[in-house]
């Protein structure tokens, strides 16, 4: 196995176990589950606004695995062009993510509305580490 498959195989597991969780355990604080934020509790006591909350959930997780399944299929079949380009395609994608997320995230988190105090830099770093890794792969490939 060649080290962009690999990069694809870990980015798969990872999105697989959010994946689970947002479907079957969306409170659990493991696997970004949506218990790291206080508001999805109190989103319990308003049952119209917990409807929403978990309709946006469930959409966030059918996207992932529409994302999971393309990434399978670039591992599998995907010829070594295909993968070279998915590599920096994954990197700017996921890299929306500091554009309009860790902003909010990061103004939960200073607003102490978050139950790990501290969450959205480890959020930071863990996305930076799969986005380098895609580069890195790019870049290797590239080479």
């Amino acid at each position: 196995m060649n080290y962009t498959k690999l990069i694809f195989l870990i980015f798969i597991i990872l999105e697989c176990s959010n994946l689970v969780i947002l479907y079957f355990k969306p409170d659990s604080k493991k696997a970004n589950g949506l218990g790291i934020f206080k508001a999805y509790e109190q989103s319990k006591l308003h049952p119209e606004i917990h409807q929403f909350v978990r309709y946006l959930i469930f959409w966030i997780a059918g996207a992932k695995l529409i994302f999971i399944m393309l990434c399978i299929v670039i591992l599998i079949w995907g010829q070594p062009l295909l993968q070279f380009w998915s590599t920096l395609v994954m990197a700017i994608s996921i890299g929306s993510f500091y554009w309009r997320l860790y902003p909010l995230i990061r103004q939960m988190d200073q607003q102490n509305q978050l139950t790990i105090k501290g969450y959205s830099l480890m959020l930071f770093c863990m996305i930076s580490v799969i986005i380098l890794l895609f580069v890195s792969s790019f870049i290797e490939q590239l080479i």
